[in-house]
Formats: C-alpha cells, sequence, structure tokens
C-alpha cells in the first residue's frame, strides 16, 4: 500500500484569459509544491475558463488554448515545477473530418497530464450534458480516451466532470481496468441544496471504480452562473475524507493513504464503456517507485453553509465577480425603501464595498414618507454613496407633451427612475444593478424600459418570499469574505413594511398579485417543475388563482427576453434553464 499527498484546485477562472489562467496555474503549483504535493488537479476547462459558449467554434480560440497548454508545461518546467504532476482542463480538437450536425472543428471538453515540460497524456469528456444549463453536443464531440498513469506506484485515472454524472463511461472502464485513484475535474455550477446530492454521487461512483475519487470544482461567477467549489476527496469505500468550503478560492491538500500499488504493463486497451461505446485506455508510467512513509496531515473538511448563507454567498460571489471580470469599477441602482432594493444593495455592498455602492433616492409625488426615511436609513447604517433624484417635475414636463394615464402613467414614473439610473451609469461608468426578483419576473410585474433597465440583475432568480428570509438571515449574520461590516445593514421596517411599488395613491402589491407565500408556492410548481393546469390544481392550487397566474406568466415571456442577467440559485431559472417561445398561442386549461 501506498500514500500520495494530492492538491485539489479549487480556482476561479476568467473565461478567455488564458495567459490570466496560465498564470495562476503556475502559481497554484508553485503553492502546492511548497505544500509538499505530489500531484495537482484544477478545474474543468481551466485554461480557458468555463463555459466558453460558441468561442469553441472559433479556431483561433481553440488553436490559443492548444498553444497555451503547451506554453505553460515548459513554463511550469522552467520555473522548477517541472516534476510536479498537473492536471488541468482546456480546448482541444478531435482531428475528425467535418460533416453536418457536428460543432464546427470537432472540439474537445479536454484535460491533460503535464508533466517534464511536456502534455504526455490527453483525455476529454466522454459524456455530454445536454438538458438545464448545458448545451455540449452543440460545442463538443465525445471523448474516448482515458488515461492511467502510474505516479509513485499508484495508478491515477481521470475523468471529467458530467462523467461523474452519468452510467457507464470513463467510471466503468475504470472499475474494469482497476485504479487507485480517479480525479475529476469538474466545472458544476451552484443550485440551492445541490451538494449532498454531490457527496451521494461521489460515495457511489468511487465504490463503483473500486477506488478513490477527487472531485474538483470550479469557483466564481460567469455571468448567469455560478460555481460554488465544494471540492470532495472520498476514498475507496465511499467515505468522506476531506472537503473544500464553499465560494471561495481553496487549495485542498490531502494525503490519501493505503493506496494499492499497481504493476500494470503500459499499452493501450479498448474496454467496452457499458453504455454502447468502447473507450481505449491509455497507461503510462511517471514513476514505479513507492514513497518513503511520511506523517499525514489532517485532512480539512469544511463545515457546510446553511441554505440562506450559501444563497446569500451566492448571489454576492456572482455580482463581485461580474463587477471585476467585466472590468466595473462601481456599480448604481436605484433605492426606494423596498425590501427588493435594500437586499439588492446589501449584496452589492458586501461584494464590493460600501463605497462603491452607488444609490440612488427618487421619490415621487405618490412616494410616502417612510420610504425615503427607510432608504436614508439604509444608507446611514451602510455607509454606501447616495444622491437624491426627485422624479415628479421629470414626470410632470413629459405629461406636459403628451397625454397619459392609468397604467401607462404609472410606468412612466419607473421609466423615469430608469432614464435616470442610466445617465449616471453612462456619466461615471457604474454598472446599473436591477432589483426585481423572480417572482415578479415571472406574473410581468415590472416596466420595460423602467424598473426592467440596467446590467446585472442580482435578485432575478430569488422569489419574493425568500427575499424577506435573506433580509432577515442578512441582518443576523455575515461570513468571511462579506465586505459590508454594519450590524443589521437593512432596515427593519423595509422588512416588515407591505410591499407596493407606490406608482400611484395607496397601492399594494396585492392590489395585482396574490400575497406572495401563495404565488410562490404555485410559481414553483408551474415554473420550476413544468406542471399543467391540471396537475396544478391536483396539487392543491385554487383553479381560479392557477388560470390567473399561468396568463399573468405566459404573456411576459417578451419582457423576460429583455431582462438583464442574473445569478442562477433554483433548479429552474429565467435564461439558460427554461426556453419558451414568445410568439406562442398554446394556453393552459383548466377543464
Amino acid at each position: 500500500m501506498a500514500q500520495l499527498r494530492i492538491a485539489l484546485a479549487q480556482t476561479n477562472p476568467t473565461v478567455g484569459d488564458l495567459s490570466g489562467n496560465a498564470d495562476r496555474l503556475v502559481a497554484w503549483t508553485r503553492d502546492a509544491a511548497d505544500r509538499g504535493a505530489h500531484l495537482v488537479v484544477f478545474t474543468e476547462m481551466f485554461l480557458t475558463g468555463y463555459p466558453v459558449e460558441d468561442l469553441v467554434l472559433r479556431t483561433s480560440f481553440v488553436d490559443a488554448s492548444i498553444r497555451t497548454l503547451e506554453e505553460v508545461a515548459r513554463r511550469l518546467a522552467a520555473e522548477g515545477l517541472g516534476e510536479l504532476p498537473v492536471v488541468v482542463g482546456y480546448v482541444d480538437r478531435a482531428g475528425l473530418a467535418p460533416r453536418v450536425g457536428q460543432p464546427k472543428g470537432a472540439p474537445l471538453d479536454a484535460a491533460a497530464l503535464l508533466h517534464g515540460g511536456e502534455v504526455v497524456a490527453r483525455t476529454a469528456k466522454h459524456h455530454l450534458p445536454n438538458y438545464g444549463v448545458f448545451d455540449e453536443y452543440r460545442y463538443f464531440v465525445r471523448g474516448d480516451r482515458l488515461p492511467i498513469f502510474r505516479l509513485h506506484g499508484v495508478d491515477v485515472a481521470i475523468a471529467v466532470c458530467e462523467d461523474l454524472w452519468q452510467e457507464g463511461g470513463p467510471v466503468s472502464v475504470v472499475g474494469q481496468a482497476g485504479a487507485g485513484l480517479l480525479v475529476v475535474p469538474n466545472a458544476s455550477p451552484y443550485e440551492k441544496e445541490k451538494d449532498d446530492v454531490r457527496l451521494e454521487l461521489c460515495t457511489r461512483r468511487a465504490r463503483e471504480a473500486g477506488c478513490a475519487l477527487a472531485y474538483v470544482n470550479q469557483v466564481g461567477g460567469q455571468d448567469e452562473l455560478v460555481f460554488d467549489g465544494d471540492s470532495i476527496v472520498v476514498d475507496g469505500a465511499g467515505e468522506l475524507v476531506a472537503r473544500a468550503g464553499q465560494f471561495r478560492e481553496e487549495l485542498l491538500v490531502v494525503d490519501l493513504d493505503g493506496l494499492p500499488l499497481s504493476d500494470a504493463a503500459p499499452g493501450e486497451f479498448p474496454y467496452d464503456a457499458n453504455d454502447g461505446t468502447t473507450i481505449t485506455v491509455d497507461r503510462l508510467v511517471l514513476s514505479e517507485k513507492p514513497l518513503a512513509p511520511y506523517p499525514a496531515e489532517p485532512a480539512p473538511v469544511a463545515e457546510r453553509l446553511d441554505l440562506h448563507a450559501e444563497v446569500y454567498s451566492a448571489l454576492v460571489l456572482a455580482v463581485r465577480d461580474y463587477v471585476a471580470k467585466n472590468g466595473f469599477r462601481s456599480v448604481i441602482l436605484g433605492l426606494s425603501g423596498g425590501i427588493d432594493s435594500a437586499l439588492t444593495a446589501t449584496i452589492a455592498a458586501d461584494a464590493v464595498g460600501p463605497e462603491r455602492v452607488n444609490v440612488v433616492l427618487m421619490p415621487s409625488r405618490y412616494s410616502s414618507d417612510h420610504s425615503l426615511s427607510d432608504a436614508e436609513e439604509l444608507v446611514r447604517r451602510q455607509g454606501v454613496c447616495s444622491q437624491v433624484a426627485p422624479i415628479a417635475d421629470i414626470v410632470t414636463a413629459f405629461e406636459k407633451e403628451i397625454e397619459l394615464s392609468g397604467l401607462a402613467a404609472e410606468n412612466l414614473q419607473a421609466r423615469a427612475r430608469g432614464m435616470i439610473l442610466m445617465g449616471l451609469s453612462n456619466q461615471n461608468g457604474h454598472l446599473v444593478l436591477t432589483t426585481g426578483n423572480k417572482s415578479e419576473l415571472a406574473t410581468g410585474y415590472s416596466t420595460l424600459y423602467g424598473d426592467s433597465a440596467g446590467g446585472f440583475a442580482p435578485i432575478k432568480d430569488v422569489p419574493k418570499t425568500m427575499v424577506w428570509e435573506l433580509s432577515r438571515w442578512r441582518n443576523a449574520h455575515t461570513c468571511e469574505g462579506f465586505l459590508l461590516e454594519a450590524e443589521r445593514p437593512i432596515p427593519e421596517n423595509s422588512i416588515t413594511k407591505e410591499p407596493s411599488a407606490e406608482l400611484r395613491p395607496d397601492q399594494r402589491d396585492t392590489d395585482s398579485l396574490p400575497p406572495y407565500e401563495v404565488l410562490d408556492r404555485l410559481l414553483d410548481d408551474y415554473v420550476e417543475k413544468d406542471m399543467g393546469s391540471q396537475e396544478l390544481i391536483a396539487a392543491g392550487h385554487d383553479p381560479e388563482l392557477v388560470t390567473r397566474v399561468i396568463r399573468l406568466v405566459d404573456v411576459a415571456e417578451y419582457k423576460r427576453r429583455q431582462y438583464p442577467p442574473g445569478p442562477k440559485i433554483t433548479p429552474k431559472n429565467f435564461g439558460r434553464d427554461r426556453r419558451l417561445p414568445i410568439t406562442n398561442r398554446w394556453r393552459e386549461t383548466t377543464s
């Protein structure tokens, strides 16, 4: 039996920044070497970032990925790190002849083994996900080779992300061929309550493969997706050995004991993958001699975050990375005194610091006294930058030129506010944060080119009931890495008062919508679970409410298509997950 010290680089790459990601690879490899690691494993497509979407269809991009991989292998050797094996994800190509239906250039979601200044082995994801937010049949062709390399006498296999989630394929082949360790680079996006699924999956696959398993996951925000890390190591029996934290970069260093030694011959060996395909195992030897016994370090097992902590942390990380990776210096939003803008401002202050958050108080003739005072109290507590821009005169000037009434007149106020925010954004380079929640977005309870105007929507996938829950949670808790130091940053009155858009006298949200606790349960079944009207009624929802809410959701599709991107935190968000036609005469019926 043998030992190995592995380092899982739970890292935050930037899509398209190949040179910057390569610099990070070298720096993290040096840290791993300093901590005595014998193997370093980076995440899926680390060198290119993930997901790269249609960039992968450009020959120039794939060429750059392959070139960067080879350059960084040589650079590791030049900097004295060449003898430390590194597994890293990148984009490669299969070299297949073009054909209709095959992605241009036949790209591969690939991983490589770097050692001695060279790329000594390459593999690619075998199972391509094509559900939820994934479109990988559009972008990649399937890999059919599985490297197993011997390191200090232990055979180490490499699989990629989805290969762990599907039956058959690389895990089945590892079980047949035999290995002491299976390493799996991942870019698995966050959705709430997913991490227990991951641990159960790793446990099951380790037992199936008959070896220890190291699952290393990306961390960071990328447009609508948030990656939460939560890297995991289990032993051959599926027992948890080590676990990294959530929503933070971390070099997880783990000593594995009792790994089997191998004397299998090098070469190429085909195996039935038990999914209708054949996978060729490429066996190679880096080092035969086992390590001399050494004292193992204690394996860290990070404490899990509770539901509200992980959702809030996901939103903070999403905002922080969207701002930083897109080169913004500051953000701006309208602060109404209501709960949605209060939570959005708090998330922003935790993400980038209150000194970089700008809020504009834009009272109208219908704004209540408490709206302005609640907004001013939040500014006082958090120390964000604020200004007041009353809109009454702006709206009056518009009304002198064109006559509007009813809903059109109400929406004019929202559009005046949107114009102010976009103007200040243009003037000062701020990123405009939109403050609408998922319940409003679902039912179309927003104004196109008004409160929906902006560049990023932090709570776009947060139902209204959870907006309140997260606000109460944040008033009682903080987490390492949050940049806002204020205690109870959200005024209590913003949380407890009845919600209102305040676009007409005595307006309440319940004038147009059912109570949110009722609405959100129905929206969860209709949007998240794709229930039809009959199923919704059978699930206990009121038939009249089902008809009303379905119509609100269906006719608002055109609005959602024009809404800014925002972080996905539920199993089905409006955006990459849920795709419905705008021009659509299908209507659910309750009869």
